[in-house]
């Protein structure tokens, strides 16, 4: 079967910067997803994403889908005639259900019963006829949050739609896309060449539209050349630029044709913290900035034109007179908001609400800094520093700059403090009380940053459970599952021995103003235990380790984590499976039993057995051998000194009946298996490990 190349192209008004890959691979799998649908084959796709242009170009696809033959089953031989040899009305049915007579029906032997069969071949479709509606099926189902409509026209898109190109190979395909007919011909660039470009052949495209007109059709290709001419004129300034990559898909998004130049502003402006003046630049006017050897911010910057001017110092001249009041601004802010001091605007804090249940941002504050009073004794912090910086921590939102950008808080909380004359590790902690603020983040790097991250965020977590609103689903508003992994992985990567349980209750105790539900401290305390579940299966950690230690809860995530070690280091030891399963079974016949064997003494007068004697010997010594290594933490240095009990108790229960009649002898076993349960219950519950 012959085949040529699709080419599907939608013209519109610019398209959002920030969304347009993703709609672009969308387009892209929704129309290949229709094609596989309708049962045509291709060899390759590609798509193609400019501000004011969406394409997907589908290489050597079928011209037509194959034939199908088709074979239906009708009634049994016996049942379509009568004893004249005359059609019953069941065989009639099934005839004109087919289209033919009763004659021309044939007969198919299925599992010993002969039935009536029809077969015919059905004819497949021109690829031409199918098209348009897989096109539209896969414009309807693009992920666009807001439709737009335009003019008197009732269609939506995500802007308003000016052309549409639908080829296969060279033949135009004749259809209405969103209100407007395809035709043969695109558009080049909106300023260099304005006007309709003839496409020929479907594979033409990207080669008419680079050298006719003026397009780097390709958001990949055009993405790599804006960072290639980036990185080129830094080279020419001798200095080196910072690539953002979201930043560099936003501009790769914005332009058609990229052309980068370098600008300029006033050296005052380094004054003000950099990271204002770059997120200025970033933000406002898309721009790229450039540091020096030291990597200290310079007075330049790199903008992406979409115009190959005849005199681009005139285009410089424009940028650098848009981004110097842009600059000035950032520095009015920065200069106003050093007229005050941080503490001079807590008393504001009483005007902001942190949540209409919970009360505001002030009272926050007053909750986490005597949370965080009591957290930095357990670290041995400084009380009175950890308690003052949550206090100012969330001064800086009243500030001017981070009212023009959230992304500073935290950071100008830095920068003002410092300026306050506080002392640098509290200004610090004003920075790094948001982090981790995402996987792979930073942790904070100050005892009072580690204390005020951790208060923080407990803090949230107790009042947004104590409400009613933890995460469900998906769905985690106020991020508290990033918050638990950010606790926990502070206190298990800084090593920090904290029992968190004790503070998760210390915080539900500051809200002795609110009425939390029953149980809040508990709820919190299992939610974190169960983000370690996560963490630990990215680790490479089985469910069944976790499982193994969750079934424990310890308090402390240090001890929580040491002991995962431990025992994921023991599932990968030979005997572990036998111990395991010695566990299991273990635990099955003690909670069969109408009483608790814990703490009962084993009689050594009661031990008949040689392997029941040899067992509580064993037992004896390891008792002593691994207390002090248990006392310590060195979980896995326990496991293995344990490991050697294998052979006793594959023994024990090869030769020794459990469950006898005598009760007496009954009882004096189970405590003894009871005391070898409660040995390796603390590290963890192994029989978890135990593969039914």
């Amino acid at each position: 079967m012959p085949d040529r190349d699709l080419l599907f192209e939608l013209g519109t008004e610019e398209l959002p910067p920030n969304a347009l890959s993703a709609l672009s691979k969308s387009l892209e799998q929704l129309i290949t997803a229709g094609l596989k649908r309708e049962q045509l084959d291709f060899s390759v796709s590609c798509r193609y994403a400019t501000p004011r242009r969406l394409a997907v170009l589908v290489s050597a696809l079928q011209d037509k889908q194959a034939d199908k033959k088709i074979a239906r089953l009708g009634p049994a031989v016996k049942a379509a005639f009568d004893s004249e040899g005359n059609p019953t009305r069941a065989a009639l049915g099934f005839a004109k259900s087919c289209g033919v007579e009763v004659s021309e029906l044939s007969r198919s032997e299925i599992d010993g019963t002969e039935k009536l069969a029809f077969s015919s071949i059905e004819a497949g479709k021109l690829t031409t006829e199918l098209l348009p509606e897989i096109v539209s099926t896969a414009l309807a189902q693009l992920p666009i949050p807001k439709r737009m409509r335009w003019g008197s026209s009732r269609e939506e898109f995500v802007r308003p739609v000016h052309w549409a190109v639908l080829m296969l190979g060279s033949e135009s395909i004749s259809t209405i896309v969103l209100g407007v007919k395809t035709e043969s011909h695109s558009f080049g660039h909106r300023f260099h060449h304005n006007e309709a470009i003839q496409i020929v052949d479907a594979s033409d495209y990207e080669e008419l539209l680079e050298e006719t007109g003026g397009v780097i059709p390709s958001f990949e290709k055009r993405k790599e050349l804006v960072r290639k001419l980036v990185e080129e004129e830094g080279r020419k300034a001798k200095a080196t630029p910072v690539i953002d990559e979201s930043l560099l898909d936003e501009v790769t998004g914005l332009v058609e044709y990229p052309v980068a130049l370098t600008g300029q502003f006033d050296e005052h402006f380094l004054e003000v913290p950099a990271e204002a003046l770059i997120l200025t630049m970033k933000a406002h006017q898309k721009c790229f900035y450039l540091t020096d050897k030291e990597g200290t911010l310079l007075p330049k910057f790199i903008t992406i034109s979409n115009i190959v001017s005849k005199d681009p110092s005139q285009v410089v001249k424009g940028n650098e007179r848009v981004i110097r009041p842009r600059l000035a601004d950032a520095r009015f802010f920065y200069e106003t908001d050093r007229k005050r001091s941080l503490e001079s605007r807590t008393d504001q804090l009483k005007s902001i609400v942190f949540h209409e249940k919970l009360g505001t941002i002030y009272s926050k504050s007053q909750r986490v800094a005597a949370l965080a009073a009591a957290i930095a004794k357990g670290v041995g912090g400084d009380e009175a520093l950890c308690s003052r910086a949550a206090l100012l921590s969330k001064c800086d939102l009243l500030t001017s700059m981070v009212g023009e950008f959230a992304d500073l808080q935290g950071l100008m909380g830095y920068y003002y403090a410092l300026n306050d004359g506080e002392p640098e590790e509290l200004a610090r902690a004003l920075l790094e009380q948001y982090q981790p603020r995402f996987s792979g983040d930073s942790l904070p790097s100050t005892v009072t940053g580690t204390v005020l991250a951790i208060a923080d965020k407990l803090d949230s977590m107790v009042g947004l459970f104590g409400i009613g609103q933890p995460p469900t689903g998906s769905k985690d508003p106020f991020a508290l599952r990033r918050s638990a992994i950010g606790i926990l992985r502070i206190i298990v990567e800084k090593e920090l021995d904290l029992n968190v349980l004790t503070y998760i209750e210390t915080a539900v105790s500051g809200f002795n103003d609110i009425e939390l539900q029953k149980d809040t401290a508990g709820d919190v305390f299992e939610f974190m235990l169960e983000r370690f579940k996560a963490w630990y299966i990215e680790e490479g950690v089985s469910s069944e380790v976790f499982q193994s230690v969750f079934a424990l809860k310890p308090q402390r995530p240090l001890d929580f984590h040491r002991r995962i070690l431990a025992v994921h280091n023991f599932s990968e030891l030979e005997e572990s499976a036998a111990l395991a399963a010695a566990n299991k079974r273990v635990s099955n016949l003690l909670a069969k039993q109408e009483c608790s064997f814990v703490g009962a003494q084993v009689k050594e007068e009661l031990l008949q057995e040689p392997a029941e004697q040899a067992l509580h010997r064993q037992l004896a010594n390891k008792v002593v051998e691994v207390a002090p290594l248990f006392k310590a933490g060195s979980y896995k240095d326990g496991l293995h000194s344990l490991v050697s009990l294998k052979d006793s108790v594959d023994k024990f229960f090869d030769e020794v009946l459990v469950m006898c009649d005598d009760a007496a002898l009954r009882d004096n076993r189970l405590a003894l298996l009871q005391r070898l349960r409660e040995l390796f219950l603390q590290t963890a519950d192994i029989s978890y490990l135990h593969h039914n």
